[in-house]
Parts: structure tokens; C-alpha cells; sequence
């Protein structure tokens, strides 16, 4: 069985969905958990430090060690207060999860910079500090685990939707930091992962709890993730309704970056088109 005692996790959003689910497992593992929740509407408005509260105190009930942070994440001093808060708590920091994050619909033409900076600030500008902060103790422990939340409506053209260039932008971006965090963490026994979850929660208006796509079939992917027994860095794990797959972009044989892509040599914009179905043609590994 996968055990983190002696581990402290800090869990962004985790006041709902997704988030309480991730730190409820990882405390019944035996993680100290920071449930972070900054408790804002669905307009990304507003606060309610009683959010984090009720789910830090759940866990607490059950025999677990938990402790709330209502700390709006919408600068870089903020998000180092709350590393140094754990640090203050806990004297470590071993697993930093970035699961908070907003959806909300606007059409790139009818785009304003306030909406796009919202988005930006919660999928890029945080776990980017967040992650800053936590790599200073990381790497003095020469130990850590991040995971961080990328979506298939931004990986995959089939499942974009209209109205989500904002949030698809965020969700995309982690993939990149993921990507660099992995390299600059490797030296140092830090790995990086990313989660892409399917799941109905307040995002998809859902309330009640759902017959199926429940958070708690996520939670499991986190928790390896999160985990020890996690000795890789760079993957997309997918996880929807208790099925999981780990995807990540790789290189194909016999390249030479950037010199050579070992792939079809055009000189013109007529030769690419002439072409184009087999410069687009899947590449068999």
C-alpha cells in the first residue's frame, strides 16, 4: 500500500470537487495536508475561509492531520506565504499539488483583459510562485513530488469548446512549466507531473453526488503521482471515471535538434502543400 506519512502536502482548491477529494486520500495515507481554498464564487469572486475550514476539519475527524489556508493566490507574496506557512507548521514540504483553477466562457472576440488575467493568474502566474517557493526546501531535502493540472479541452482540438481560450491557454501553459520544472527538478529527486481530470463537480454545475465521472475516481492518479512509488517526470496522467492513461510528447527517431527533424525537406510553400498529407501523416514509433 502507498503510504506518505511523514510527508506534508500542500493541495490548491482543495475546498471542493476534485481538490477535497486529492487531500482527503492523501491524509487517510498518512500525508499532513494544507487544504487551500480561497472559498471564491464561480465568477472567481468573493471569498469564504470556511470552505478550506470544513475539509480540513473533516479530515481531522477522521484521524488525519490537516490544516486550512484561505490565502488568495493572486500575487507571488502570497503564494510564498503559503509555503511559509506550511514550513512554519509542518518543517517541510514534500508535495505541492496545483488543482485550483476557474472555467468560465468568453469568446476570443469578445475577450476583456480583466477576464484573460483572471485565467492567467490562477493557471499560470500560481503554480509558477507557488513552484519557485517550494523548490528552495525541495531541493534542500532533495526530495519532492509536483503535480500540476493541465485539461483535455486544451490538449485536444476534438474536445475545445467555444468560449474557453482563456482557460485552455492557463491549462496549456502548465504543460510547458511542467516540462522545465521536470528538467531543473531532476538533479535534485523533485519530479513533476501533470494530472488531466474528468470529473462532475461545481464546474459542471453538479452538486449532488454524481452516478459516475466522481472526483474520487481521480484521486488515486494524484496519490501515485504524489508518491514515492512515482519515479518519472514529464507525463500527463488522464484519469476519468476510474480509467487512467499517461501520455507525453515524444521525439521522434533519428532527429538531430534542430539541425535535422528527420522529416520531409520542402523549399516551398507550394511543395509543402503538394505534400501536406504526408508532412501531416501520423508518426509511427
Amino acid at each position: 500500500m502507498i503510504r506518505l506519512d511523514d510527508k506534508v502536502a500542500i493541495i490548491t482548491g482543495s475546498g471542493r470537487g476534485l481538490g477535497a477529494a486529492y487531500a482527503r486520500l492523501l491524509a487517510e495515507r498518512g500525508a499532513r495536508v494544507v487544504v487551500h481554498d480561497a472559498g471564491v464564487n464561480k465568477e472567481g469572486t468573493g471569498s469564504d475561509p470556511m470552505v478550506a475550514a470544513d475539509v480540513a476539519s473533516s479530515i481531522q475527524e477522521a484521524g488525519g492531520v490537516a490544516i486550512a489556508s484561505d490565502v488568495l493566490l493572486d500575487n507571488r507574496g502570497n503564494c510564498q506565504s503559503l509555503v511559509e506557512t506550511t514550513l512554519e507548521k509542518f518543517g517541510r514540504l514534500d508535495i505541492l499539488i496545483h488543482n485550483a483553477g476557474w472555467v468560465a466562457y468568453q469568446s476570443i472576440q469578445d475577450l476583456t483583459p480583466d477576464f484573460l488575467q483572471r485565467a492567467i493568474a490562477v493557471h499560470v502566474e500560481a503554480p509558477t510562485w507557488l513552484a519557485q517557493a517550494a523548490l528552495t526546501t525541495m531541493k534542500q531535502q532533495h526530495y519532492g513530488r509536483i503535480v500540476l493540472t493541465t485539461s483535455d479541452r486544451a490538449i485536444y482540438p476534438q474536445y475545445a469548446l467555444n468560449g474557453l481560450a482563456a482557460y485552455a491557454i492557463g491549462k496549456m501553459a502548465q504543460i510547458g512549466l511542467m516540462n522545465v520544472l521536470a528538467v531543473e527538478g531532476k538533479e535534485h529527486g523533485i519530479l513533476v507531473n501533470a494530472i488531466s481530470p474528468v470529473a462532475k463537480t461545481r464546474m459542471w454545475n453538479v452538486q449532488d453526488e454524481p452516478e459516475d465521472l466522481r472526483p474520487e475516481q481521480v484521486a488515486p492518479g494524484v496519490l501515485y503521482l504524489a508518491s514515492g512509488e512515482c519515479r518519472e517526470s514529464g507525463f500527463i496522467l488522464r484519469a476519468s471515471n476510474g480509467q487512467f492513461t499517461a501520455v507525453r510528447w515524444i521525439e521522434r527517431d533519428n532527429v538531430d535538434y534542430p539541425l535535422n527533424l528527420a522529416a520531409v525537406e520542402s523549399s516551398t510553400a507550394e511543395d509543402l502543400a503538394t505534400r501536406w498529407q504526408e508532412i501531416a501523416a501520423p508518426v509511427a514509433f
